[in-house]
């Protein structure tokens, strides 16, 4: 787009600029347009071509005249479809042209609100200048993605919009799998996905906006899938020196892939959030827009946004949307209980990260409770019994193949061989773990089953083993750990299970760690349980957890971790 230079502006203005790209509830975005212009920051405003000419012009004269405020050249957006790219292209080319003392853009939409004073935000950014906040995460570890497409969103021909034409759309999309239709992804691209919501330095964003291969890669990208969320997540990877994978902006979905809409009973939740931008806030929540958007009193220090403190709220709302609620019952989701009795003879304990995250846990476990403990049971090369057995009660091998060809019986037997006796053991990602294994145990009124997740990340953090492929390693245990979580918090699941975050657990180890070996033990005195296992040191874990986000790898069973 060739737009005319205007003037720059005066010395006074702003940093940051903000483009915001409108559909609906046009006066809403006014709102929160005069918001971000108040505190003398460029505004570069895109609407929706569906918008009819009359709401434009009411926006227009709602908004009035001011010399830091601009509107970009109108496209008709759909969802999914290039056009969205092609306004914001359109209204980030105008910014940067128009207002030469910008440094950092902002993109929003007119559903976006800020929770913070905008002064807090332009702090923030001023000692982070050379910065990229947009999440871009390599298409291979991507958790969220919805609809069944990942890799072949690059690699297929969309001619045809999903909202409008959802069955020929997935005809087309069969057929190209039937008979090996498909398309290269253009080197060097190396796809990238995340939300589309990002807050890009001038010099990124000129880089991307003036790519000598530009009109290739647009032309290439025209052909995708949902290109919003991977446009710009994969030139910036081109370009950018130095990106932090995350957005600025807070946004949720729900398990359909659906962003969650914020209502004002979330007054409380999203100031928890301490980010700086929301979205998608419901229009009529006017609680929510008479706080945010009034003079809000500075913190009085700096805080980083940390969406991840209130996902323990979302994935609660979650699992009882999905669920329901004890005692509630309706003719559309009548719950079936599972009645079967336990699978094994006795009691038994599994430990999932205590190990890593303590030293000799095992030999700790022992002495405190008067037991033998093994290792790593499933370990891949071999059978971890306590002592270093090669054979075991009730003439059991510790070969892994042998164990391998039936590792729910082997568990069976191992339990009915040593009853009377509680079997405690390790187990995590890098074990055999198996979804036949994992449902046995979940289900399994003998089991009792604590996790702390994202310990499989320790071992690799302190240098305990190599891999060639550290991310693909790393995104293949993060992987199983999900899985396994995910069939322990299902409503099938009957075991004793208790699942902390490594954030959650180290809150008070103490505690918690008592709790386990209590209900495990009841005969275990508290005085016993005052010496913990020492804790590994995690000293720069913080950074190793940094390093893989910026690498595109998002350590999502850590993502609340803060030391």
């Amino acid at each position: 787009m060739n737009t005319a230079l205007r003037p720059a502006p005066a010395a006074g203005t702003s940093s940051l600029g903000i483009v915001m790209l409108c559909h609906t509830a046009l006066h809403r975005a006014a709102q929160v347009a005069r918001f971000w212009l108040a505190a003398d920051c460029p505004v570069v405003i895109h609407v929706d071509r569906a918008v009819s000419d009359a709401q434009m012009d009411a926006f227009r004269q709602d908004l009035g005249d001011h010399p830091l405020l601009r509107f970009s050249p109108r496209f008709r957006c759909e969802w999914g479809t290039w056009p969205i790219v092609a306004a914001t292209q359109a209204a980030s080319e105008q910014m940067l042209q128009e207002f030469a003392q910008v440094e950092h853009v902002l993109l929003t939409s007119g559903a976006c609100i800020p929770l913070r004073p905008a002064a807090e935000l332009l702090d923030w950014l001023d000692t982070r200048r050379d910065v990229d906040f947009i999440e871009s995460v390599s298409i291979e570890h991507a958790p969220w993605i919805k609809g069944g497409l990942s890799e072949e969103r690059f690699t297929l021909y969309f001619p045809l919009s999903w909202k409008r034409h959802k069955w020929a759309f997935d005809m087309l999309v069969d057929l190209q799998r039937r008979f090996g239709i498909g398309r290269d992804v253009p080197r060097p691209l190396q796809p990238h996905m995340g939300s589309q919501w990002w807050c890009l330095s001038r010099k990124t964003l000129q880089g991307i906006l003036n790519h000598p291969k530009r009109a290739r890669y647009d032309r290439y990208f025209k052909g995708t899938w949902i290109p919003d969320e991977s446009y710009f997540q994969t030139m910036v990877r081109m370009v950018s020196d130095r990106i932090e994978s995350r957005s600025l902006t807070l946004v949720k979905f729900d398990r359909n892939g659906r962003p969650n809409l914020f209502y004002d009973d979330h007054l409380q939740l999203l100031r928890r959030s301490d980010c700086f931008v929301a979205r998608k806030l419901w229009p009529d929540a006017q609680g929510l827009y008479d706080f945010f958007l009034s003079d809000q009193p500075a913190r009085e220090t700096p805080i980083d946004p940390q969406p991840a403190k209130i996902d323990r709220y979302f994935e609660l709302a979650a699992k009882q949307r999905s669920d329901g609620r004890a005692g509630l019952y309706m003719q559309s989701r009548f719950p079936l209980d599972d009645t079967a009795t336990a699978k094994t003879a006795a009691p038994y304990s599994v430990f999932c990260g205590f190990q890593q995250l303590f030293r000799n846990f095992d030999f700790w476990l022992g002495q405190t409770a008067n037991c033998r403990v093994h290792g790593h049971v499933f370990a891949p090369e071999k059978v971890e019994f306590h002592g270093g057995a090669k054979v075991y009660h009730g003439a059991i091998s510790n070969s892994a193949a042998l164990r391998d060809y039936n590792p729910r019986m082997f568990l069976a037997n191992l339990i009915w061989a040593t009853r009377g006796e509680r079997q405690c053991f390790s187990y995590n990602s890098r074990d055999t773990m198996t979804s036949d294994l994992n449902w046995f145990m979940a289900t399994d009124r003998n089991a009792q089953i604590s996790v702390i997740s994202g310990c499989f990340i320790l071992p690799l953090f302190r240098g305990e083993y190599k891999v060639d492929d550290v991310l693909g390693h790393i995104g293949w245990l993060q992987r199983r750990e999900q899985d396994f979580i995910a069939i322990l918090q299902s409503k099938w699941a009957a075991a004793d299970i208790r699942v902390w975050t490594l954030a959650e657990f180290l809150e008070d180890p103490q505690r918690y760690l008592s709790q386990t070996v209590g209900a495990a033990f009841p005969d275990v005195g508290p005085a016993a349980l005052t010496g913990l296992p020492e804790i590994l040191s995690l000293d720069g874990f913080d950074e190793y957890l940094a390093h893989l986000r910026n690498l595109g790898l998002p350590p999502v069973l850590l993502q609340d971790y803060k030391r």
